[in-house]
């Protein structure tokens, strides 16, 4: 500003917005000579605004270009008596937003302001005044293309910080939020790690059905799938189908009847006499089987003789549940492609709360032919290396953020998994060193003895304490697994491994296949489990059985151990758990 003819220096904000104000004018007289076409990277399938991802603005910091860009609004501020807004515009492309300066007469910013507005804009590309911090280059708007807008009375998700429990009672509105909106694009970029690292291996991708009749892991804790309930609800359902009284008269009617047919006999009636009684018989019985079949129809379900559900009559004719784990199914396709893999959702009717378990979940399940359980530890070791190589190459921008908002030693753990080689213990070997830990004064709440299954802070003392690194522990006692590891020489452990990490404990458990039909059999037999309900499976081993070996990784913990998130319903899109199923919005 010039006092008499002398030059002054307006204080620092008003500078800062003076300044801005200038930098705008002249961009406005400048527009017309600049063209749309030179805006940058503008998105293959967003031609119809001709829009320009925010991340590929940022990284590509074209200044003195113009572009159109579209997002929400984080937070919008007003300058110079309302004639200026500072917009915060992130559309989800990376964990940063561009700033945007909109003037008056460009647009209303009353309609603007409010946080979760969608606003699309064009505006050219600047260099932000040296008064402005952490900023590399901002957009100064000449024209808003379209608005959103969004009543900031309403709106639940308002700029101040949110907590977590809080957003899960608005799952349909929380990817708006920094958190996990950085959590969406961590999960994406570790599925493609995922399919890359399996492709470029060699491994086939192969889709296992989510509706089985099979039970993985002989637990028993599996989501049933039936139709038979859509009729019990029908208003016929609470009605008695027989009465006591016509089922009692109609059995007398068919004694009634053979007493009949017996006295024709000993009274030597015509034999023709006799047929047509026996075929009045055959038709009452017939009847009758009707009609008692009828009466157990109870509450619009049809009961067995024994008085169990007659699962005949259901969808599938049996049973059938959602799956626990896609293993069996893709292990048919090792047995015939070598190796393959499936990734896709699992189920478990787990009652529990705590926060490593969900109802729905991800797991990556490879499976390996002519491998044997080094093979199998070598193959989880080096998935989990190029998936953290992957976020550190791709996600550092996420990665950032988790360390700077959750877990400041998510960054060096994540680097420290992609280059440290795993150790290897057996897990005779790693309850002696826990137990030589309780004698040197350490304490756990679970015990410890030769046999237990690990608890979790038994798995994060090996990791963290001891080894100070991920480590495969390996030939578990068979009693506390499944049946289709295989039994070792000793006929007390199982060719079972699980890779134990820092912060998470147990991240991917894995075995080799029982080859052998006979012990097979023996082994689901002790588990409890009828063999001829798994006659498919055992085929592999009928004809031409080889040597395989797999592991399952659940992906939610794979993204709890890179973010260092400590509650597993914050890193799936929509989490299950006991008495919560929503979509959006609170229960």
């Amino acid at each position: 500003a010039i006092v008499g003819g002398t030059l002054t220096r307006a204080p620092p904000q008003q500078q800062h917005t003076q300044d801005r104000r200038a930098m705008s004018s002249d961009i406005t007289a400048d527009m017309s000579s600049m063209s749309l076409d030179a805006a940058p990277g503008a998105h293959k399938y967003s031609r119809c605004f001709n829009r320009v991802p925010i991340a590929k603005v940022l990284a590509q910091g074209a200044i003195g270009t113009t572009a159109i860009v579209g997002g929400w609004v984080k937070t919008g501020r007003e300058a110079e008596k309302g004639t200026l807004l500072f917009l915060a515009l992130n559309d989800g492309s990376g964990p940063e937003n561009l700033q945007v300066v909109v003037r008056g007469e460009v647009y209303d910013l009353g309609d603007l302001r409010a946080t979760g507005t969608s606003v699309v804009v064009e505006g050219a590309l600047v260099a932000p005044p040296e008064s402005a911090k952490g900023q590399t280059i901002e957009m100064h708007a000449t024209r808003v293309i379209a608005c959103g807008k969004c009543d900031a009375t309403m709106y639940p998700m308002q700029k101040k910080k949110q907590t977590l429990e809080y957003l899960r009672e608005k799952i349909h509105l929380r990817p708006r939020t920094n958190t996990i909106a950085s959590v969406a694009r961590v999960r994406s970029a570790l599925a493609y790690a995922t399919h890359s690292f399996f492709n470029q291996n060699g491994f086939l991708y192969v889709h296992t059905p989510c509706i089985t009749q099979s039970d993985c892991e002989g637990a028993g804790e599996m989501f049933q799938v039936t139709t038979l309930l859509s009729g019990a609800d029908s208003k016929e359902a609470l009605e008695p189908t027989v009465s006591a009284d016509a089922l009692g008269a109609k059995r007398a009617e068919v004694s009634e009847c053979g007493s009949g047919i017996k006295a024709l006999k000993e009274g030597g009636a015509e034999p023709k006499e006799v047929k047509s009684a026996v075929k009045t018989l055959e038709k009452l019985k017939l009847e009758l089987s009707e009609m008692e079949t009828a009466s157990r129809k109870i509450g619009g379900l049809q009961r067995t003789e024994a008085g169990g559900i007659d699962y005949s009559e259901d969808f599938f004719g049996g049973k059938t549940f959602l799956t626990v784990s896609g293993q069996l199914q893709v292990e048919t396709y090792a047995c015939a492609l070598s190796n393959v893999y499936t990734f896709g959702p699992t189920f478990r009717a787990e009652n529990s709360n705590t926060t490593r378990h969900l109802a729905e979940f991800w797991m990556i399940e490879p499976e390996l032919a002519f491998a044997d359980l080094k093979d199998d530890m070598q193959c989880a070791e080096d998935y989990v290396k190029f998936c953290c190589n992957y976020l550190l190459e791709n996600c550092m921008g996420d990665l950032e953020f988790f360390a700077k908002m959750y877990d400041p030693t998510c960054i060096d753990r994540v680097k420290d998994i992609a280059s440290t080689p795993f150790g290897r213990v057996s897990y005779t070997e790693a309850i002696e060193l826990l137990e030589k830990a309780v004698a040197d004064g350490k304490e756990f709440v679970h015990p410890v003895s030769w046999g237990i299954d690990l608890a979790t802070e038994h798995e994060r003392w090996l990791a963290e304490v001891h080894f100070q690194k991920p480590v495969c522990v390996y030939n578990y006692p068979k009693d506390i697994k499944a049946f289709y590891m295989r039994l070792n020489e000793d006929n007390k452990t199982v060719a079972a491994m699980d890779v134990l990490v820092p912060k998470v404990g147990e991240l991917i458990g894995g075995s080799q296949r029982e080859e052998r039909l006979d012990v097979l059999e023996r082994r689901m037999t002790e588990s409890g489990l009828n063999p001829e309900d798994y006659s498919w499976y055992l085929d592999l081993r009928r004809y031409g059985s080889v040597t395989h070996s797999g592991f399952g990784l659940g992906f939610e913990r794979l993204i709890l151990l890179c973010t260092g998130m400590e509650n597993i319903r914050d890193v799936i899109p929509f989490p299950r758990w006991p008495n919560n199923c929503a979509d959006g919005g609170s229960k």
